[in-house]
C-alpha cells in the first residue's frame, strides 16, 4: 500500500450512479487503499463531511438534489482543508473548470482511465500533506530563525517576504506537481526554478527553454523531439529537450507568449504524462517535473481568450510570486557587494572599495530591469572606474546613458519644442530645486550632512548656510 500522510482518513467517493462508485472503489482498492467512503446521495456525504474529516473527496457534478458544484462550495466552506477532485461528462469542461476556480484541485472526464484516477488521487494527497506543511509555516509565522534559510547560497536577501518565499519554495519542492513563477523582468525567476529543483532532490537534470517566440513546430520540436521523415530536414529521430530531462525539472520561460497549439500539447503532458513527438503514431512517458515561469498577467490573457483557462488552472497548483527589487531595499547593499566581487574578478581588477553613498543613492533608484539592471549597471560601474574606489559621480553617468538621458552637454541642442514642454510645464524654480535637492540628498545620507554636501558637490559650510537661509525663510 502506498504510504500516505492522511492513510488513516477515509477518501469519499460521491456519484449517484452505483455503478461508477463501484468502479472507482474498486480502482482504489487495487491500489491498496482501505478506507474508502461512497454515497450515492450529496446530502449524505455533506453531513459525513461534518462529522468525520475526509482526506479528499472525488464528486460527480452531475447529480440530482444537490449538484456537484453545490457539494463543493458546501465542502469549501464546512471543511477547507479537504482537496477536493470533480468529475464530469466532456460537455462540461467549462463548468468543470469553473470548479477549479472555486478551489477544485483537479477535474476528470468520463470515461475514467485507471492511471489517471490513481494519478489524481495521488496528487491530491500529496498536495493536502504540502499544505499542511504551509499552514505550519504560517503559524509559525516570524517565530522562525533567518538563519539557514533554503536557497540563501544562491539567492542573496534579508527581506522578510524573499524569505517567505525561499521558505514556501522549501516546502513545494518534493511535490511532483507544476509550479507557476511569475515577476516582472529580470527579478530572478530561472534563479528559484532551480531552486525548486535543487531542493527536489531529483536524480536528474535541470533543462531550461525560453519559448517566446517559438511557433508550435519548432516548440514540439525543441520540447517533444521528432522521427526521421517528420518534416523536410528530419533526416533522423532527434530526442527532445523533455527527454534530457528525464527524472529532472524542465523549465519553461516565457509561458505566456505560448500559441494555443503548443498549449493544447502542455496541457496534455501535465494531464496525462505523455507527448508526441513529431511524427510519432504513438505517445512517449514524461517524469519530468515541470516549472513554468511568466512576466505577465496569465489571468488576463485568460479573458482575452490567448490563454486556456484549463492550462492556467493545471499550472498554477503551486505559484511563486517574486517581489520586484524596488520593494526590497534592504537587499541592495547585499547585492552591490555580490555584484562588485563577481565583476572586479570578471575584469581582473583587485578588491574595490566605495562609499555607503553609492548604496544610499541605489537604493532610491526604481529599477525597472530588477536585478538583472543592478548587475548590468556594477558590472559597467566597475569597468569605467580606472582606480580602486567606485565614485557616486560614475554611478550617475552609468545610470544616465542606461536610462538614455543626455548628457549636460548636448542638452543646450535639444529640440526647442521640447524645452518648451519642460518650461512651461509644472517645472520647478531654482529655489525649489535647490531645497529639494538638499532634503534628498540628506534622507540618502540619513541626515549626515558631511555625505550629503559630497553627494550635492558643495562643502559642509556652504550646505549649512543653505540650511541655514531655509530656515530663516520659513520661520519669516
Amino acid at each position: 500500500m502506498p504510504e500516505h500522510n492522511f492513510a488513516t482518513q477515509p477518501i469519499l467517493i460521491v456519484d449517484d450512479e452505483p455503478d461508477v462508485l463501484s468502479l472507482l472503489q474498486s480502482f482504489l482498492s487495487h491500489d491498496g487503499f482501505k478506507n474508502i467512503v461512497t454515497f450515492d446521495d450529496s446530502r449524505g456525504a455533506l453531513d459525513f463531511v461534518r462529522n468525520a474529516e475526509p482526506a479528499l473527496a472525488v464528486i460527480d457534478l452531475r447529480m440530482p438534489k444537490m449538484n456537484g458544484r453545490e457539494l463543493l462550495a458546501a465542502i469549501t466552506e464546512v471543511s477547507p482543508c479537504v482537496p477536493v477532485i470533480v468529475v464530469t461528462a466532456e460537455s462540461d469542461l467549462e463548468i468543470a473548470i469553473d470548479c477549479m476556480k472555486m478551489g477544485a484541485v483537479d477535474y476528470l472526464t468520463k470515461p475514467i482511465s485507471v492511471s489517471r484516477f490513481i494519478g489524481s488521487v495521488t496528487r491530491a494527497l500529496e498536495l493536502r500533506s504540502l499544505n499542511e506543511d504551509l499552514l505550519q509555516l504560517d503559524r509559525a509565522g516570524e517565530a522562525l530563525p533567518t538563519e539557514n534559510v533554503p536557497l540563501a547560497s544562491s539567492i542573496i536577501t534579508r527581506d522578510k517576504e524573499m524569505i517567505r518565499l525561499l521558505r514556501y519554495v522549501n516546502i513545494i519542492a518534493r511535490s511532483d506537481q507544476p509550479v507557476l513563477v511569475s515577476g516582472e523582468t529580470g527579478v530572478g525567476k530561472e534563479l528559484i526554478a532551480r531552486g525548486v529543483h535543487e531542493l527536489s532532490e531529483r536524480q536528474g537534470g535541470f533543462v531550461c527553454i525560453n519559448i517566446a517566440g517559438l511557433d508550435d513546430q519548432m516548440f514540439s520540436d525543441t520540447l517533444f523531439g521528432h522521427r526521421r521523415g517528420a518534416f523536410t530536414g528530419a533526416i533522423q529521430d532527434r530526442n527532445g529537450l523533455i527527454m534530457k530531462a528525464a527524472n529532472g525539472t524542465i523549465f519553461l520561460d516565457e509561458i505566456g507568449d505560448m500559441n494555443e497549439h503548443s498549449q493544447i500539447k502542455l496541457l496534455r503532458l501535465l494531464q496525462e504524462g505523455e507527448y508526441y513527438q513529431l511524427g510519432a503514431d504513438t505517445p512517449s512517458k514524461s517524469n519530468a517535473r515541470l516549472v513554468v515561469a511568466t512576466n505577465c498577467n496569465l489571468q488576463q490573457k485568460m479573458k482575452e481568450g490567448r490563454f486556456r483557462k484549463d492550462l492556467y488552472y493545471r499550472l498554477c497548483t503551486h505559484q511563486a510570486v517574486v517581489p520586484p527589487l524596488r520593494k526590497r531595499p534592504g537587499d541592495i547593499p547585499l547585492l552591490i557587494e555580490h555584484y562588485v566581487r563577481l565583476s572586479a574578478r570578471a575584469l581582473g581588477k583587485g578588491r574595490l572599495s566605495y562609499r555607503r553613498e553609492l548604496a544610499d543613492f541605489l537604493s532610491t533608484y526604481p529599477f525597472p530591469g530588477n536585478i538583472r539592471e543592478l548587475q548590468a549597471i556594477i558590472h559597467d560601474l566597475v569597468s569605467r572606474t580606472p582606480s580602486s574606489r567606485l565614485s557616486l559621480s560614475m554611478l550617475k553617468l552609468v545610470i544616465s546613458r542606461e536610462k538614455g538621458a543626455m548628457p549636460a552637454d548636448i542638452m543646450p541642442y535639444a529640440n526647442a519644442d521640447q524645452v518648451g514642454e519642460i518650461v512651461f510645464s509644472s517645472f520647478p524654480t531654482l529655489k525649489e530645486a535647490e531645497l529639494f535637492l538638499i532634503e534628498r540628498a540628506l534622507e540618502l545620507a540619513k541626515n549626515n550632512q558631511g555625505t550629503a554636501a559630497r553627494m550635492l558637490g558643495i562643502t559642509r559650510q556652504g550646505l549649512n548656510n543653505r540650511l541655514r537661509r531655509a530656515k530663516a525663510k520659513k520661520a519669516a
